[in-house]
Order: C-alpha cells, then sequence, then structure tokens
C-alpha cells in the first residue's frame, strides 16, 4: 500500500518537522519512504509544504501531483492543495488558519482545532504534534510507539526532555480531530 501526503502551511509552524518525524516513523516500521521538502528563502512565515510518501513498496519519484492525504494550515495552501486530493481522500485543516472552508464533497473533511488546544495547552511548539495526532487517529498510518522513536531521531539530543509533553500532544490530537462536512 502506498499513501501520498502533503502537508503545508507557513513556515514556522512545524510543517517539514512534522513530515520528517513521519518519514522517520515510517523507516522504523521498514517501510519505503519519501521526505521531499518545499519552501520560499523566507521560511519561517513564508509557505512551506512537504511530500510524504509511505510505502510498502519501492516508491519510483517523490514528485506527487494527487495526494491521498492534504493536511492544511492556511488559507494559501487550502487554495492550492485542495484540489489536488484524490477522489475519496482525506483533507485534514485547522480552522484557526482557514477563512474559507474546504467545499469538496468527494472527499473526507476533518478539522483539527490545533491552534486553539495548543494555546490551552500553553505551548505553542506543540501544534504540528496535535495534528500529527489527529492524522494518527483517522488514518494510523505508523505505531504511536514509532512516532516517538521518529520524535527522538529529529529532536536535537538537547530537546529530548520534550519528548513526553510531545506525545502528549500527539494523544490530545486523536481526541480532538472531528469529520467536517461542507454546507
Amino acid at each position: 500500500m502506498i499513501t501520498e501526503i502533503i502537508i503545508a502551511g507557513f513556515g514556522g509552524q512545524g510543517v517539514l518537522s512534522m513530515g520528517k518525524i513521519l518519514a522517520y516513523s515510517g523507516l522504523m516500521e521498514d517501510k519505503e519512504v519519501s521526505w521531499f521538502p518545499s519552501y520560499g528563502p523566507e521560511q519561517r512565515g513564508g509557505t512551506a509544504n512537504v511530500t510524504v510518501i509511505l510505502s510498502d513498496e519501492p516508491i519510483s519519484s517523490p514528485i506527487v501531483n494527487e495526494y491521498d492525504v492534504a493536511i492544511i494550515l492556511n488559507q494559501p495552501s487550502l487554495e492550492k492543495f485542495e484540489p489536488h486530493v484524490k477522489k475519496g481522500g482525506i483533507l485534514i485543516y485547522d480552522p484557526n488558519g482557514i477563512v474559507s472552508p474546504p467545499i469538496r464533497k468527494d472527499i473526507h473533511i476533518y478539522t483539527t482545532a490545533a491552534i486553539d488546544t495548543a494555546t490551552q495547552m500553553n505551548n505553542m511548539k506543540a501544534f504540528n504534534m496535535i495534528v500529527l495526532g489527529g492524522l494518527l487517529k483517522i488514518l494510523p498510518l505508523v505505531k504511536l510507539e514509532n512516532v516517538m522513536k521518529g520524535l527522538k531521531k529529529s529532536l536535537p539530543e538537547r530537546h529530548h526532555k520534550l519528548l513526553p509533553m510531545n506525545e502528549q500532544a500527539i494523544l490530545k490530537g486523536m481526541e480532538i480531530i472531528e469529520e467536517y462536512h461542507p454546507a
């Protein structure tokens, strides 16, 4: 099985990190993995996206035109990537960064109030882990234990003390994700 994912938002939201953690998690499960980042020169505050492919078979190309899953964290990304979600695919978004919500009725749409939840947790850096938790709830691509191993691998050792907080954020994300039905 192959799953092609786009994660898109503003630089500084942890878009690339979320993709890297997902990719490392896939490696921990002996999956074939592709991690293909794209960002503007301004990074923090500019747009950023990453394509992650997890597969049981060799991956022919990291370039993807249609996605099984889109995680969207701002309006420009929604406008750019909503049309590229495969029919029957999944779109996850945080309504905090979206002015005009998704409108497609041929895909499964979910909301995650990750910014509000990160604010309540008093930890905005946990935002991306909350979103990742939501994804793993509706599409358990990798096991939580491997996400934690991937997180440990991607974080510098001086930040390993933050692993329990990140695990709490992932679990919280699994609790708050909700299905959305366009009007």
